[in-house]
């Protein structure tokens, strides 16, 4: 397969710069065997029938971006990935919290570098990676980095919405799900942006179950392949959890006959990624797993998800799911009719491809 293989024409204007209000009015296009259907996702318990489990991405979005000056320099940074410190300690004693790294300008850093984000709120410059990546030692504990990174720090917009508009204090939340309950992401799992609270009772009364998993977006999720060959393409590792209790509840819901709906790419990564003969694991680690066309999938019946990006992985992964030339045909009427991309974008409810 080629990266071309997966390239189409997207319209700047169909790149969505803020979310539908209310979250649940986003447009839904349903792509089943029978063709394509225009949807609002407020439709989706009628869509769905009794017993049905949707499984969701409990992550939640941590204020990973920063602005900081190294001397009169403007550094912008983006973290990535918490990591192991070095042997320095801070000042109970205990080891300094430090993160990877994107800093722009980052070829400029060097090591030993300070950058200042606010007053009594900085890091040095510990190691920089052949891919640009720098290692930052913010030299504190844990707990007065996070009040760092909550007062001083910004959600993580992906970088085509904060090319066309500056971060808001409204993305806090907008840019969070309902369901985010454990602190580890970099980039939100966007098809969870699109439940409220009326629409879980809408669900619930109709007999649709959820649970949830763990995957921590990493930044990752944005970069592009530079590869024609998609083969030699390397996925990013994200970690990711599942308890006994949640695997138990979705191996029984497989074997009475009932159906599981992924809620986001990144809930269908660590589903087949903690999968095996059919059967779901309790998983606590990594994954890099790549979907292309080919892939076998062993858990999920349908996915939820946005609209990606050309020649991406996520679009990759939808023609694996639902079949290319369907996906193909579903995102021309969607960019033909209207439908809003990416993270603030409107949402697809994809049937798995027989």
């Amino acid at each position: 397969m080629r990266l071309s293989d997966f390239d189409f024409n997207l319209p700047a204007d169909r790149i969505a710069l803020h979310p539908a209000a209310p979250r649940d009015a986003a447009r839904l296009l349903h792509v089943h065997e029978s063709g394509i259907s225009d949807k609002v996702v407020r439709d989706l318990p009628d869509l769905l029938r009794e017993g049905d489990l949707l499984v969701m991405n409990d992550t939640k979005v941590i204020p990973a971006q920063l602005e900081g000056r190294r001397g009169q320099a403007r550094i912008e940074v983006t973290l990535l990935e918490q990591v192991a410190s070095d042997k320095a300690e801070d000042a109970t004693g205990g080891n300094t919290v430090n993160w990877w790294a994107f800093a722009r300008p980052g070829k400029k850093l060097r090591l030993g570098d300070c950058v200042a984000f606010a007053p009594g709120f900085s890091a040095i410059v510990r190691e920089k990676a052949p891919d640009g990546q720098i290692r930052l030692d913010f030299g504190t504990d844990e707990r007065q980095f996070r009040a760092g990174l909550a007062q001083h720090g910004w959600m993580p917009l992906p970088p085509y919405i904060r090319k066309s508009r500056t971060v808001e204090r409204r993305d806090d939340s907008d840019y969070q799900t309902i369901f985010a309950t454990r602190e580890g992401a970099v980039a939100a799992p966007t098809a969870g942006l699109h439940f409220t609270p009326l629409l879980l009772q809408q669900l619930n009364a109709k007999g649709i179950k959820q649970c949830c998993v763990t995957l921590h977006v990493g930044a990752g999720t944005f970069l592009p392949i530079k590869v024609d060959d998609v083969s030699e393409h390397k996925m990013h590792a994200e970690y990711g959890e599942i308890d006994m209790a949640t695997a138990q509840t979705i191996n029984r819901a497989k074997a009475d006959g009932r159906r599981i709906i992924a809620v986001g790419t990144t809930s269908l990564r660590l589903l087949e990624s903690a999968a095996k003969s059919g059967h779901l694991l309790p998983f606590a680690a990594t994954t890099d797993i790549f979907i292309t066309p080919g892939f076998k999938f062993q858990i999920a019946d349908m996915l939820m998800t946005n609209f990606h990006l050309p020649k991406s992985t996520l679009f990759m992964l939808v023609c694996a799911f639902a079949g290319r030339e369907r996906m193909k045909a579903a995102y021309d009427h969607a960019i033909a009719d209207g439908y809003r991309f990416f993270s603030y974008g409107d949402a697809s409810l994809l049937e798995r491809a027989s």
